[in-house]
């Protein structure tokens, strides 16, 4: 009800993401059964099925211009906001882990988080030239601005076949499972992405 009262949206997905890393977690043993495997939704419009597919993210990779393929990489490996990644500067990833502050949070002031980085992303970032204080940048090597971003990404997508309703916030739900190849406990998964299992009877 907490949720909730905070927006109807705002529950579904964190209902959502909670199911997911549970899913994570009866798959590696930790509990037997996932309680939210059959939760209902409050709003109407139900996202938990707008997932980025392989298939989505390989026709992306094949048809989108090839500077908006680390956002895509980027986002499915750490679970981040776009607004999160547009700000990430290259001072935050040491070669094992990214660290930043997230910029949503209560009070305004968003948490913590050191992400293990998997071997994809890894292999990514090593191999992209910095040519700017952030890891994204523009085809002119500068930073994004939001608007700029979600313009050149809506159509990207377009090009590629994507459906309309498959938004780049979707791609946070699509990465838990690359967190957990990441090798990121249950736990870390949901503070990562910003959703805390805390006070959550039967987590183990």
């Amino acid at each position: 009800m907490e949720l909730a009262s905070r927006g109807l949206r705002h529950a579904d997905y964190a209902w959502t993401v909670l199911q997911r890393i549970l899913s994570v977690a009866k798959d590696r043993g930790k509990i037997t059964t996932n309680p939210c495997e059959k939760g209902g939704r409050l709003y109407e419009a139900d996202r938990s099925d707008k997932l980025w597919t392989d298939d989505y993210i390989k026709q992306f990779l094949e048809k989108a211009p090839k500077h908006l393929h680390l956002p895509l990489i980027l986002a499915l490996w750490t679970g981040q906001r776009q607004g999160d990644l547009l700000v990430l500067p290259w001072s935050a990833y040491d070669g094992q882990f990214i660290r930043l502050r997230q910029r949503k949070g209560k009070k305004g002031k968003g948490r913590r988080v050191k992400i293990p980085v998997g071997a994809p992303l890894k292999a990514t970032l090593d191999r992209t030239p910095r040519v700017a204080t952030v890891i994204l940048t523009t085809t002119n090597n500068t930073a994004w601005t939001e608007d700029g971003f979600r313009a050149s990404w809506g159509k990207a997508c377009t090009k590629a076949g994507i459906p309309d309703d498959l938004t780049f916030h979707d791609i946070r739900g699509s990465g838990v499972t690359r967190l957990a190849e990441a090798g990121c406990e249950v736990p870390e998964i949901a503070t990562i992405t910003g959703h805390s299992l805390a006070g959550r009877r039967g987590y183990p």
